[in-house]
């Protein structure tokens, strides 16, 4: 004999598995990104399910070339870049396709808060201290404009030429270490972990610290989470949830970023023995940009208008997220 099911019980498998299912059905949103430390707060974020507990469900996109992750930005196929988008090449797309981004968080590094963005990386030995030292060598840095930019403005804030006496040229971040290692290059122009994992290594070492921090801006922030205005007008709530999201990552991984150190090799080329050596990267949330943040990044943007990659000068703060943007 069929054993039935009573009225209460079919309704409470209903709500179970058919209801529920349904409530818990998640928002697909696509991410692109860089595996770099500036990023740490969309790691943890992924690893501690953040997303999942706000209802959205991430595909993650990884690029080695921050030029890649804005380009996908902008021809729709990714909905935002989290923490460690290229904050410059965001306002270069910008000035390119106006009202395209909004800009929710900074991260970098800087003297005055003790912690590393970049370094200039040379090999074990080398006569090379500064940029000043570079004369007739060539300068390896991050593949795309962003930092082909900055590395010819430091040559040339140096008193060189960077078309006559310096070869900048791109190197894929994992090559960089190796690079200059085998003397392919005789620096570069590094962001975090490199440095930490060319010191851990053995194989190269830090001339500079902070060398951008130094002669641009500090702190620096050449790292940008940016949410693109289609996304934000398509779907307020879901692009607010993303946000709120990071936000919380990134106040995690500033109280306690010893905590999450043990993540990193899964997401970046740092080698588990290392994770103890490298350096903690510089995060603001969105809902802690002050005015120091904002004048830093403006002078980030500033130097792609002196460079002549930029026509026109870019207001930042015009680009920063607003509550208002979110219809409330």
């Amino acid at each position: 004999m069929k054993k039935l099911i009573s009225p209460v019980l079919a309704l409470t498998l209903g709500l179970t598995l058919g209801g529920g299912a349904a409530a818990q059905k998640l928002e697909k949103v696509t991410a692109s990104w860089l595996p770099i430390m500036q990023t740490m707060a969309y790691y943890v974020a992924l690893e501690e399910g953040l997303f999942e507990k706000a209802g959205i469900e991430i595909e993650s996109v990884r690029f080695g070339n921050p030029n890649q992750i804005i380009d996908s930005l902008v021809s729709g196929q990714a909905d935002f870049g989290p923490p460690g988008a290229a904050a410059g090449i965001a306002m270069l797309a910008e000035s390119r396709f106006p009202g395209t981004f909004k800009v929710f968080g900074l991260q970098g590094g800087g003297i005055g808060v003790d912690l590393i963005n970049d370094g200039l990386i040379v090999k074990n030995g080398s006569a090379i201290k500064s940029f000043k030292d570079l004369k007739g060598m060539t300068l390896g840095t991050v593949p795309g404009v962003q930092w082909q930019t900055v590395a010819r403005h430091l040559v040339r804030l140096n008193g060189l030429d960077p078309d006559q006496d310096v070869r900048v040229t791109a190197i894929a971040v994992p090559m960089q270490v190796p690079s200059v290692a085998a003397g392919s290059v005789d620096a570069t122009l590094s962001l975090e972990p490199v440095g930490s994992i060319a010191v851990a290594s053995g194989e190269a070492t830090r001339a500079m610290i902070n060398p951008v921090a130094q002669h641009i801006a500090d702190p620096f922030y050449s790292g940008a989470a940016v949410l693109t205005s289609k996304f934000i007008k398509e779907r307020p709530e879901v692009a607010r949830k993303v946000v709120e999201v990071l936000d919380e990552a990134t106040r995690m991984v500033n109280s306690d970023f010893d905590k999450y150190r043990h993540i990193l090799p899964k997401y970046t080329a740092l080698k588990p023995e290392h994770v103890e050596l490298v350096a903690k990267p510089y995060l603001r949330p969105w809902t802690e940009l002050n005015e120091t943040d904002l004048d830093s990044y403006q002078a980030f943007v500033d130097v792609f208008h002196k460079e002549g990659v930029l026509n026109e000068r870019i207001d930042v703060r015009t680009k920063i997220l607003m509550a208002a943007d979110f219809g409330r």
